[in-house]
């Protein structure tokens, strides 16, 4: 009897203790996105030219995706906590998951463009890493960076649009 019970409060202990795991996305996580108004094909290329600097492990225009390899930001982040109370971290590693979805909107297409860091620490090598909440800053970088692009793209076309009925007035 006293097996059976020692065997039910392990089980309890251990449940919860996965739920720490998931406890971030279950609390007011909100992935960073944002709404372009730019066809699927433009955004996708600005998206491309933004994540040229990380090491993409896969991408797929027709599903809208791209993800990185894990990748090492110990120095970043032990220079971000120093002065904080943690302690300095043994090892640090993030991945970045791009979603670009196309859609309508007012009767003009639009895209959508959700970006998810997954951050990992580890303290020191007993414990392994440890996955913990992203700040959000590096993601809405890159939506900013990816909007710029989309900007600057529709203002070029606008002016090769210029030059080309001038030239045809000038004809």
């Amino acid at each position: 009897m006293k097996k059976i019970i020692s065997a039910i409060i392990i089980l309890i202990l251990t449940s919860c203790a996965s739920y720490d795991q998931f406890k971030q996305i279950t609390e007011e996580l909100e992935i960073p996105s944002r709404v372009f108004k730019a066809d699927f094909n433009q955004t996708w290329q600005a998206v491309l030219q933004v994540m040229k600097r990380y090491d993409i492990a896969f991408q797929s225009q027709e599903s809208g995706k791209i993800k990185t390899r894990w990748m090492d930001n110990t120095l970043e982040v032990n220079f971000t906590d120093s002065f904080g109370s943690a302690d300095a971290v043994k090892a640090a590693e993030f991945k970045i998951l791009v979603n670009v979805a196309e859609g309508f909107s007012l009767g003009r297409k639009v895209t959508k463009v959700t970006i998810f860091k997954r951050q990992r620490v580890e303290q020191d090598f007993l414990q392994g890493f440890k996955e913990v909440p992203a700040d959000g800053i590096l993601e809405k970088t890159l939506l900013y960076r990816i909007g710029v692009r989309i900007e600057n793209d529709n203002k070029i076309r606008e002016i090769d649009k210029a030059k080309d009925k001038e030239n045809l007035e000038n004809f």
